[in-house]
């Protein structure tokens, strides 16, 4: 009588074979992960730029840096719908800079290394201080 089955050595090529198809998949998903965040990240900031544009054109300047969005969530007419918040950076929304004349900003996404810092000057443009940020503004970076 034959019994019905599979031997040892036919579950461990199978088990093998399903370990190299994950190990092929995963670092795909990855790249696929931080892809989504990058675009999602370029979508809002390019939101936040509008809605800084819009409180320039009413109020003849741009928000201050602390709370920028709570100043635009709180605009008449309201200019964000909801608070944006950095995928790079859980629960904490874009970083935003000023330039000391009050004429030029940089709004940015930490970046994928969660390290990314920029500054915006007083002659328009904007600079990466840190890491590699996503970021959009109304200077130019040199």
């Amino acid at each position: 009588m034959k019994r019905k089955g599979f031997t040892l050595i036919e579950l461990l090529i199978v088990m093998a074979v399903i370990a190299i198809l994950v190990a092929i998949a995963v670092p795909a998903f990855r790249g696929m992960r931080q892809e989504a965040q990058t675009t999602r990240a370029q979508g809002d900031l390019k939101v936040i730029k509008i809605a800084l544009e819009s409180y320039y054109k009413t109020n003849g300047s741009y928000p201050a840096e602390a709370n920028y969005q709570t100043t635009l969530l709180g605009a008449t007419p309201r200019l964000l719908e909801a608070a944006l918040d950095d995928p790079y950076n859980a629960g904490n929304n874009y970083a935003y800079v000023l330039s000391a004349n009050g004429r030029y900003y940089a709004a940015y996404s930490v970046g994928a290394d969660g390290t990314g810092a920029m500054a915006a000057n007083d002659d328009g443009t904007v600079s990466v201080e840190a890491g590699s940020p996503v970021w959009v503004s109304n200077g130019y970076q040199p």
